[in-house]
């Protein structure tokens, strides 16, 4: 069992990630910035696909959202009602692939840090500690369903915040949201070294034209769609 480097457990003590389960990074950390900018008002419904360990179900609780999360690893769905259960915040986790769990639902916010990471094959992985970054040859496999399916299930007036590596197409996302009727825009730009995982396999996103020869950084992005009022 591991614990988050920055304190995101509230009253309960740092989150508590095990093994298994991705830990909150760079990309969390971003994301939850422009979660804390999101005007929430207090009943709020918020959606966190993909939410791990719980971290940014977590932050939009704080706030006063009603919030739901979603992870298909049964390891993280424990983490995340254990994290909120220690923080004293009520979060609804749900067992569940992706948009499936809140099918016939409607929310104000939803907040996705999805698997981006392109690697070898045309399928994601259906198991193991890799199916938490690894996407599909592209590392588009779970954004672009995210972008079909996510305008479903927002109010109107509601949006949808998605967090991927500038390597997956950041203009690939925002033609994909927009072509379901949201108002998509890039909202943040970060540029992070590689973590193992990339570094790992540099040479073969070298080989791919997904890098630039040499490369060690990658940017991130933050994606905010609107749905009209």
């Amino acid at each position: 069992m591991t614990t988050l480097s920055r304190d995101t457990g509230g009253a309960g003590g740092p989150l508590m990630v095990p093994p298994g389960v991705y830990p909150p990074q760079e990309d969390t950390f971003l994301l939850a910035e422009a979660l804390n900018r999101e005007p929430l008002k207090p009943g709020a419904d918020v959606l966190d696909i993909g939410t791990g360990g719980g971290a940014l179900a977590l932050a939009a609780a704080r706030r006063g959202a009603r919030v739901t999360a979603v992870d298909r690893a049964w390891t993280a769905v424990l983490a995340a009602r254990l994290n909120a259960a220690r923080a004293r915040l009520t979060v609804e986790v749900l067992h569940g692939d992706l948009l499936a769990p809140a099918a016939g639902r409607r929310f104000d916010l939803i907040v996705t840090n999805p698997p981006y990471v392109p690697a070898p094959g045309s399928h994601p992985p259906r198991g193991g500690p890799a199916r938490a970054w690894d996407a599909g040859s592209d590392g588009r496999a779970m954004v672009d369903r995210i972008c079909a399916g996510a305008g479903a299930l927002l109010r109107p007036g509601g949006a949808l915040l998605l967090v991927h590596s500038a390597v997956c197409g950041a203009e690939l996302t925002l033609q994909g949201l927009a072509r379901t009727g949201l108002e998509p825009a890039v909202t943040d730009r970060r540029w992070i070294p590689f973590g193992p995982v990339m570094r790992s396999r540099a040479t073969w996103l070298e080989d791919q034209g997904l890098i630039a020869p040499g490369q060690e950084k990658e940017e991130l992005v933050i994606i905010r769609a609107r749905r009209p009022q």
